[in-house]
């Protein structure tokens, strides 16, 4: 049974959000100061409240209030007072923090291999013909069991490809030299902006984001943006990546009466900026797809024009505040947001969004048949919650409360390809030059140039030259002779995140191909 969701209010009406409207997704625009931080938060107490797991990004810091009830503050009165409303029972979300950089709350990673190569080309800014490259060197680690699980996986990766391209020219094709150093200076560049604590393992389970506490509300997860986002490239490609992780998690649940989760998309317009229309149309088919998964998505951002039309027109709960004309380019953004909205014929909408106030918006949200409702002028309802950052010390005592204390703060690092390809290395080097017994050994991922495979048994080398011999030779420990035996005192968590990374090959096509295939022409 749908549940409505007050958000908003004028003299006239309440202006509630349908829950079973809610997967229909929608958009929150406004200029810098005019209230969409408080509405994000009150749309999500709302959601939480109901049962609703949420997933927003604090790029400002100031969301992390939501873990503290808030209290009658003389401006609250007023708000209440105008709103001609009770004072609501002031009370805290259940919140968890996360943190790419594990600073300001639980660690967030993906492994390499999750995230596809064509979702880790676009966060590397990478042309076609790289691109290429790279796809070519997640196929022939996946073909061949080496596992990509951190960048120094792919590096390694990469040098030994570059190192012998010949081996794998015949059956997979060219492996330009340049290439590969253009995605090695790409990968740096994402490591010194704090890409290298992203990948690796524990990986995320979306399980744990998707939580109710003991009362039955949803968990609030808030990422700690501010330092995330300025690496805009690696904020909007993570944020995908989560989308797309929750397409591939979730079953196929149709309409329903209210949503599975709900995620925020803060500061859209990374997304979109300079965006090859290929993406436009991937993002928007990302946008129709999710809906059937039960997740809604509502994209925050100041300026309409910041979201294409392919994409705004999937977006049927819009809350609009105002737009300041003081340029062309803001005219033509008030008429185009004027536009949008289905006419009431009391309003002058275009004029209405330039006279808005602090915390007044515009409103139209589906009604009970899925259709616009007629745009209404109200004032947002305030959060229970406190509105502003709490302390570091708070913010620490949610985070060792939290029901994944520990799961996450350990990084592990087991063996995966690094390990192999540097393995080999030690191997080659013990067979061609016994006498060497205290030379120090190589610290590079890959076999030396001058043999370009690793030294076989000359048994061996009679027996056959072509290229399935030497793969035979170069992967035969990942076939045999335990390269891949697991050890007996493996953690439980490591055993999970080897079945996420490795278990369902429909998923991980789902995940590069449906909707990671986001740069393929």
């Amino acid at each position: 049974m749908s549940k409505p969701l007050l958000i908003a209010k004028n003299t006239e009406f309440d202006l509630n959000l349908l829950s079973d409207w809610a997967n229909r997704h929608g958009c929150i625009t406004g200029a810098t100061g005019t209230g969409k931080t408080v509405t994000l938060q009150s749309l999500a107490q709302a959601f939480s409240g109901i049962g609703v797991p949420v997933f927003m990004a604090d790029v400002k810091g100031d969301l992390s209030g939501m873990a503290k009830a808030g209290s009658a503050t003389s401006k609250m009165q007023q708000r209440l007072q105008a709103l001609e409303v009770d004072e609501p029972k002031w009370q805290a979300c259940p919140v968890t923090f996360w943190d790419v950089f594990g600073k300001q709350g639980h660690p967030v990673r993906a492994t390499v291999s999750d995230l596809g190569p064509l979702l880790l080309g676009r966060m590397l800014n990478l042309n076609e013909t790289q691109g290429g490259v790279l796809q070519l060197a997640f196929k022939i680690a996946d073909d061949h069991g080496l596992l990509l699980l951190d960048t120094k996986d792919l590096r390694a990766m990469l040098q030994y490809l570059a190192e012998n391209a010949s081996e794998f020219q015949t059956q997979y094709g060219n492996i330009s030299a340049a290439s590969v150093g253009a995605i090695q200076r790409s990968l740096l560049t994402i490591s010194e902006q704090g890409g290298e604590q992203f990948f690796g393992e524990p990986m995320l389970n979306l399980d744990d984001m998707m939580q109710t506490d003991g009362d039955g509300r949803g968990f609030v997860n808030i990422l700690a943006a501010d330092q995330l986002l300025q690496s805009p490239r690696l904020y909007s490609t993570f944020l995908l990546w989560m989308l797309s992780e929750l397409y591939e998690h979730l079953p196929e649940v149709g309409d329903v009466d209210q949503p599975k989760m709900v995620f925020f998309f803060d500061e859209a317009h990374l997304l979109f900026d300079e965006a090859p229309k290929v993406l436009l149309q991937k993002i928007e088919q990302v946008v129709r797809l999710i809906r059937s998964k039960g997740v809604g998505v509502y994209f925050v951002t100041q300026n309409p024009l910041d979201i294409p039309d392919t994409v705004l027109g999937q977006l049927g709960n819009r809350v609009q505040h105002a737009l300041r004309a003081y340029t062309p380019r803001d005219q033509k953004a008030v008429q185009a947001a004027a536009e949008t909205f289905r006419p009431n014929p009391k309003l002058d909408t275009a004029a209405v969004i330039a006279e808005l106030g602090v915390g007044e918006a515009l409103i139209s949200f589906l009604d009970d048949k899925g259709r616009p409702s007629v745009v209404q002028r109200a004032l947002i309802v305030p959060p229970a919650s406190q509105i502003g950052a709490i302390t570091a010390d708070e913010r620490q005592q949610v985070m060792q409360a939290s029901i994944v204390a520990g799961v996450y703060e350990k990084h592990i690092d087991r063996e995966s390809a690094y390990e192999k390809l540097t393995g080999r290395v030690v191997a080659s080097a013990a067979t061609s030059d016994k006498d060497a017994g205290n030379r120090e050994v190589p610290t590079t991922a890959t076999p030396p140039a001058s043999s370009g495979r690793p030294t076989q048994p000359a048994q061996q080398q009679e027996d056959g030259g072509g290229i399935g011999d030497t793969f035979k030779s170069v992967f035969a420990n990942l076939l045999g002779g335990g390269g891949l035996r697991r050890k007996d005192n493996v953690v439980e968590t490591m055993i999970k995140s080897t079945v996420r990374t490795m278990g369902s090959q429909v998923g991980r096509e789902i995940i590069r191909g449906v909707l990671g295939s986001i740069l393929k022409k």
